[in-house]
């Protein structure tokens, strides 16, 4: 039986915003809990990336920004999010219900109190099943070829992650499928800032996966992942390295 860790957010020293990209497709029943656990005067971005079950009007309706991408694609939502943002922290989460966003406090707290410059969420599922085994197994695969690509000893390359808007801007990331948050980490490595994890709780998500509950999805994101370890490395601009340590 998998043990439940009980996880509070960090109450941050000082007041830290950030806008939280939410990338959508058909997240209608999900959405009205995530957004009430949004962080008070944070803005929530929630790209609609086609939903056709109201999403995008739900979150207009709950106070969320809400920018439509048509071109599909977990890169293609999360750029337009970012291209969106406009504090000086930009965080990420998905919106099925899965993740926490209150717990992004936390990590936008250690971003600015300099422990980090890219901080990602290593999941810890609170029960069997909310990770299925195929989607696990794609997961420590990809983190063994990451280890070798970039040295990093990171455990799990999930979804929800925080780091300064400019320095995510500076590394110029190209991918738009599912090897965008990879080639987020990698060009962080390669530009010499500092990616490390944190634990978090991972819930079952809320209605029907569109990529690790399938074995067809995870198959299509641990190609799009693999192909972006397979690409030279290539050191981000200069300004993604200075900027994280302004």
């Amino acid at each position: 039986m998998i043990g439940v860790t009980h996880y509070a957010p960090a109450e941050p020293a000082g007041p830290v915003h950030a806008d939280i990209v939410l990338p959508c497709l058909d997240e209608a029943e999900a959405l009205p809990r995530v957004l009430a656990r949004v962080p008070e005067g944070w803005r929530a971005i929630v790209v609609d990336n086609g939903s056709t079950d109201g999403s995008a009007d739900i979150a207009r309706s709950l106070g969320a920004t809400v920018v439509h991408e048509p071109r599909r694609g977990f890169g293609s939502a999360c750029h337009a999010g970012l291209l969106a943002a406009e504090a000086e922290y930009v965080c990420f989460c998905d919106c099925d219900g899965s993740l926490d966003p209150a717990l992004l406090r936390g990590f936008v707290r250690r971003i600015a109190d300099g422990e980090s410059d890219l901080l990602l969420g290593r999941r810890r599922p609170t029960t069997r099943g909310a990770w299925p085994l195929h989607a696990r197994a794609g997961n420590t695969a990809l983190s063994s070829m990451l280890r070798r690509r970039t040295g990093l000893r990171l455990r799990d390359l999930g979804p929800m992650r925080a780091v300064r808007r400019e320095t995510l801007q500076a590394l110029g990331l190209t991918d738009r499928r599912s090897g965008y948050p990879l080639e987020m980490v990698v060009r962080a490595s390669d530009a010499g800032l500092r990616v490390t994890e944190t634990d978090v709780p991972y819930l079952p998500r809320t209605g029907k996966s569109k990529v690790t509950g399938t074995w067809r999805g995870t198959w299509h994101a641990v190609r799009d992942m693999s192909a972006v370890l397979r690409q030279p490395g290539t050191p981000a601009p200069i300004s993604a390295r200075t900027e994280a340590t302004r």
